[in-house]
């Protein structure tokens, strides 16, 4: 009995040392080592400053950007200590508020045209960090009137920052919103 009480404790003890020690060490070095980028959030800096990550949304709510997708992620969205959906079912009134408040926003913005669906709708995550292009091209006229160019020149723009289905087959095509204002801010900078 004594024997295997006290082989009991130090296998307690080695897999502790090996399993929650040594083991998250070593895939850390290796992680950091590897890919050092992905394993430090994807951040995107400027100038020194860190301003945002390419993996997580973040809210851009002024009429010179492109807007990502409507986040419930906390209480006032793009919260990433706090993400998640809302969890409304489609019979929930304040889904369909929010939803139809949306459509009523999107169709005075942009009156005649097909509102995207990702354009009313939130994440699973509430941190998307993608929108569909035609989510983009759908913002296109706002966009360039604040920034006094061209819907053709900020089009270009937008075509060329689709990314497309990953190895052909999974997802669908999408575009960074982050990466896609940054590159616009470069090219095509706000007017005052």
């Amino acid at each position: 009995m004594k024997k295997n009480l006290i082989t009991a404790i130090l296998m307690t003890l080695a897999t502790t040392v090996l399993l929650g020690i040594v083991y998250p060490l070593v895939v850390t070095a290796a992680a950091q080592l590897l890919f050092h980028d992905k394993a430090n959030g994807q951040l995107v800096s400027r100038n020194g400053k860190v301003i945002g990550s390419r993996i997580l949304a973040q809210p851009f709510t002024g009429a010179e950007y492109f807007h990502p997708r409507a986040s419930a992620a906390g209480t006032n969205g793009y919260d990433a200590a706090n993400s998640g959906g809302s969890n409304y079912g489609p019979t929930n009134q304040k889904l369909v508020d929010r939803i139809q408040q949306d459509v009523a926003a999107a169709q005075k913005e942009n009156p005649g045209h097909p509102i995207p669906v990702d354009y009313i709708t939130t994440s699973a995550s509430g941190l998307d960090p993608d929108i569909s292009p035609a989510n983009a091209l759908f913002q296109l006229p706002r966009v360039a009137a604040a920034r006094n160019t061209s819907t053709d020149r900020l089009e270009l723009l937008v075509k060329e920052h689709i990314q497309t289905r990953q190895f052909g087959l999974l997802g669908e095509p999408r575009i960074n919103v982050l990466e896609l204002n940054l590159d616009m801010d470069d090219r095509y900078p706000v007017k005052h």
